[in-house]
């Protein structure tokens, strides 16, 4: 049974093997040819042996003579007759003759042995050259495609037809590079577009509030025209220091250190207890030990985001809730408007907000959920959102414990 099965594996992967191809018909194509020019060369050598075996003197035989004059134009006696020396002289020409015809023959032989070689190589390069050229014809494609490529034609495919063998796997492959590609400069230009408005925003502000509010300016428009630079310098502050902290996630960790996770998400909660309040909205912890590796600055701004998402998206009188568990990592919950579940992913992305892409919002630039989504992704763990039936949102944070890691090298030391 094992090896029944052992067997229809081995044939699957050789129906879709490119060198099972390759090997069975440039086989079968070079012993067709072979066999092909063989037969040819045995048929030409047997006309020609035939030809001159009809045309060479028979032998009369030796010890034999002629028949006495009283018997011609009846049967000879199968008894021989004694050789005369004519007939002794024949025997030789005959033997000498032999000898010709077989150096001929040998000779002949060899010829058409060294013909059918020089025919079989030709044939068999010549074959295999325009059959090797079209098994590469997808290859050809791939590379036509990847030599075509720039950012204006990003969106060309190979989209190969044919069986699942290794050259589909490899256009298909490439295909999908071409798409995970397109994904990320599409998502770099939407970047550069919302960075783009975020800054002209502010600006644009400061700018009216210059011409406009000192045009007439009395202590108090000066007053208010204060208070309206401030803030919108703060915003800009804001963004600046989110688009910073977002690239130095991006880039990854410089050192590594054990980090008491939940002493770090007590602590944010302690920070955030005052801004949750001014919100009436009420926080529950739940911690227990967890010690990982990572850089503690981060995970504390990865907590930070997600209790500050939590606390704003919310709604007077609603709840959030941090907890800390070996098993399920950083959970942050929270009560607030209900967000559609086909809309949780894009959340992550930068400036992507639940109701509007871009917004003038004082509350925050739209790089929250992305900042902690590269604190994670730069400690090696994973961050997962699901929508709350009643409204808001789950985030599930886990890193990478220092148990588990302690644990894993201990293995890959044995």
């Amino acid at each position: 049974m094992k090896h029944g099965r052992t067997a229809r594996r081995t044939a699957l992967k050789l129906r879709g093997s490119v060198r099972a191809r390759i090997t069975l018909l440039y086989g079968g194509v070079s012993t067709a040819i072979t066999a092909f020019v063989l037969i040819a060369a045995l048929r030409l050598q047997q006309y020609i042996v035939d030809k001159s075996v009809r045309g060479h003197p028979s032998d009369p035989g030796a010890g034999t003579g002629p028949c006495p004059p009283e018997l011609q134009g009846t049967r000879c006696p199968t008894a021989p007759l004694p050789a005369t020396p004519t007939a002794q002289s024949g025997t030789k020409a005959v033997a000498n003759g032999r000898e010709g015809f077989h150096q001929t023959l040998v000779d002949t032989q060899r010829l058409v042995i060294l013909l059918a070689i020089a025919v079989v190589a030709v044939l068999a390069f010549a074959v295999c050259w325009w059959l090797t050229g079209r098994l590469l014809r997808p290859l050809h494609r791939v590379t036509a495609t990847a030599r075509r490529l720039s950012l204006s034609t990003l969106h060309e495919r190979i989209a190969l037809t044919g069986p699942r063998d290794e050259l589909k796997d490899l256009a298909d492959t490439f295909d999908a590079m071409l798409d995970r590609l397109e994904h990320a400069v599409a998502g770099q230009r939407r970047f550069a577009a919302n960075v783009s408005h975020e800054l002209r925003t502010p600006l644009a502000i400061q700018r009216a509030a210059l011409e406009i509010g000192l045009a007439d300016s009395t202590p108090e428009r000066v007053t208010l025209i204060r208070a309206e630079l401030i803030r919108t310098t703060e915003r800009s502050e804001r963004l600046i220091e989110g688009l910073l902290t977002l690239a130095q996630g991006e880039q990854g960790l410089d050192t590594q250190v054990p980090v008491d996770l939940a002493a770090v998400a007590e602590q944010v909660v302690h920070e955030h207890r005052v801004f949750a309040d001014a919100r009436d909205i009420t926080i529950d912890v739940v911690n227990r030990p967890v010690i990982v590796l990572g850089d503690e600055v981060m995970i504390a701004r990865l907590v930070a985001n997600l209790v500050q998402n939590a606390i704003r998206h919310n709604h007077p009188g609603g709840r959030v809730g941090v907890e800390v568990s070996p098993d399920r990592g950083v959970t942050v919950s929270n009560t607030g408007p209900r967000v559609p579940p086909d809309h949780v992913d894009e959340l992550f992305e930068p400036f992507r907000r639940l109701h509007r892409d871009r917004t003038g919002s004082d509350e925050g630039a739209g790089l929250g959920l992305s900042i902690a989504a590269a604190i994670v992704n730069a400690h090696g763990g994973t961050v997962r959102a699901v929508a709350n039936h009643g409204g808001g949102l789950t985030i599930t944070v886990n890193l990478p414990a220092l148990a588990a890691i302690k644990q894993a090298t201990t293995r890959t030391a044995h």
